[in-house]
């Protein structure tokens, strides 16, 4: 059980993070109000996706020089439980939107990079499933999952803050750190994010079990 110990600490910060995130005490601000409390899930589960997304880089790297099936099977799963964070932050950054900005989607540089960085990942699932040769598959998918990641980090990370966005941190505005989140808030934000992190971490794993066990299962049946 002690190995498992980082399982029991994504689930405790996650109700942490649920529990404060809704009864804690936040920055009354304009426009904002309540909503504010978004910033514990929306926020916190796309730094969680990246993380993730990092991961899965590193590991089709490491498949693309050792040309090992595990890695590329991690790098697999990674981007998938990365790709499932980042739907969920989609849409409670949707919610949000329609709350402040009055709709739940707007023509704003980094939700428009957000939908593209999507369509991208979506392109690698289809990739996988496409090529029926594990290893030509394997390859192939490593490179575009480097490919997916640079697109990535230019369409959310660069191109916002080259041009007008509504988004803080973006287009000129100060970040949210600057102006809205407290020493409260931050309590709760960063154990957000581990919290978030570990569970999708977890899934990653439950995942790769199966995976392992599905083939090990066919070797011994076939």
């Amino acid at each position: 059980m002690i190995k498992h110990w980082w399982k029991a600490l994504g689930v405790v910060l996650v109700l942490y993070t649920i529990i404060f995130g809704f009864l804690g005490e936040v920055p009354r601000q304009p426009i904002l109000n309540e909503t504010i409390r978004n910033t514990y899930f929306h926020v916190t589960m796309w730094f969680g996706m990246i993380i993730l997304m990092v991961a899965s880089l590193v590991y089709s790297i490491k498949y693309l020089r050792t040309e090992e099936s595990r890695s590329d099977l991690k790098a697999k799963e990674l981007a998938i439980s990365g790709f499932f964070l980042a739907s969920l932050g989609l849409v409670t950054g949707s919610i949000w939107a329609r709350f402040t900005w009055g709709a739940f989607w707007v023509n704003d540089a980094k939700l428009n990079g957000t939908a593209v960085t999507i369509l991208i990942y979506l392109a690698y699932f289809v990739l996988r499933g496409s090529v029926d040769d594990p290893q030509k598959k394997a390859r192939i998918a490593a490179v575009y999952n480097i490919f997916a990641f640079v697109m990535m980090f230019v369409f959310i990370g660069i191109l916002p803050r080259m041009t007008d966005s509504l988004h803080p941190g973006n287009g000129g505005n100060p970040a949210f750190g600057a102006y809205d989140m407290d020493n409260k808030m931050r309590m709760v934000f960063y154990p957000a994010v581990v919290g978030w992190t570990l569970i999708a971490v977890w899934i990653t794993d439950i995942k790769i079990r199966f995976h392992r066990l599905q083939k090990n299962n066919n070797e011994k049946y076939s």
